[in-house]
């Protein structure tokens, strides 16, 4: 029984040291501000995350952004005007409307990828976000050169340990990352 007690104590710092590496990590990931990819890639879910992929759009970053996860029904003219954008028109922007999820994104996306031929992506997503996002994208879109461009969330303080609802917000995240992490490693083991 105190074995036990040992290991589960052992479990638990072992997650919480993880966690304040994960905290740390995705407050300090750089926004590559120079390289140009054939698409920008974003993420619905976080604030701000589709006005970020526009500036970077608009910016020149790419010439076409693909937005994944948008509501069924839902507009780009409604979301602009939502989350108060605008796209050069020169741009072009498409609307995924087949996703819900982290996993569905990647494979939306990675179908738009295969029919567009694109070789690069800049991936657009809320920084507690980005890590798993990573995963799911890379492992689904072989080949293709990924970005990283996090949005930085307020909801995301620096003192985590001290706010509820970030210390919430990252450790679910970090709980997903792990068991994404733990299944991509497991289908690569069993692949040798």
């Amino acid at each position: 029984m105190k074995t036990l007690i040992k290991m589960g104590i052992a479990i638990v710092l072992l997650w919480l040291a993880g966690l304040a590496a994960f905290n740390y990590h995705i407050r300090h990931i750089r926004i590559d501000k120079t390289t140009k990819t054939d698409a920008i890639i974003a993420l619905t879910g976080g604030s701000n995350r589709i006005k970020e992929a526009v500036e970077m759009l608009n910016q020149g970053f790419s010439d076409v952004l693909f937005i994944s996860g948008v509501e069924k029904g839902v507009t780009l003219k409604q979301i602009a005007a939502a989350q108060h954008f605008k796209i050069n028109p020169d741009k072009k922007v498409i609307i995924g409307q087949a996703s819900t999820n982290t996993v569905e994104n990647a494979q939306e996306t990675m179908e738009w990828i295969k029919e567009n031929n694109i070789k690069s992506i800049r991936l657009v997503t809320s920084n507690y976000h980005l890590p798993r996002s990573l995963l799911e994208f890379k492992a689904k879109n072989d080949g293709v050169v990924i970005v990283a461009n996090p949005v930085f969330s307020g909801k995301v303080v620096e003192d985590w340990w001290k706010n509820t609802g970030t210390f919430m917000l990252t450790a679910s995240e970090y709980t997903k990352f792990l068991m994404v992490y733990a299944k991509y490693w497991a289908i690569k083991l069993i692949g040798e």
